[in-house]
């Protein structure tokens, strides 16, 4: 059972899988800046200024805080659409490798190999030859 977990955890889709959640771990953090310090200053100040709040995380209707929300809302609608020009670009790189190699294998599929001939069809060839020669 140890062996089939190591060779579980050792395949290709489970580390890459791993390398997924640290790396989407530090861009979550990057995001949460970018709503927290550029975005809500520069887009939500003048409706936080109107509800006169300081921090977005404060905004309430009614004892209901949305502000909290809304800045997730924010930073799942950055996150996927960062990772959707991620995901598009890849396919494209993707498309280019699939069609570079399968222009390549059409090319070695075209060119014919060379027969290879045994010994038998060898001494045969240089028997024939010179027949031709002396006759």
């Amino acid at each position: 059972m140890l062996k089939e977990f190591k060779t579980f955890i050792m395949r290709g889709n489970i580390i890459d899988l791993a390398v997924a959640v640290v790396i989407g771990a530090a861009f979550t953090a990057i995001v949460n800046s970018l709503v927290a310090d550029i975005i809500t200053p520069l887009i939500l100040n003048p409706v936080m200024n109107l509800l006169d709040v300081k921090d977005l995380e404060n905004v309430m209707w009614h004892n209901v805080k949305y502000g909290k929300f809304l800045a997730a809302v924010i930073n799942f609608i950055i996150i996927g659409f960062v990772l959707f020009m991620l995901v598009k670009t890849m396919n494209k790189i993707q498309e280019k490798a699939d069609a570079k190699l399968k222009a390549e294998k059409k090319e070695a599929d075209e060119t014919p190999a060379e027969p290879v001939l045994s010994s038998e069809e060898k001494l045969l060839t240089e028997i024939r030859d010179l027949l031709k020669k002396q006759g």
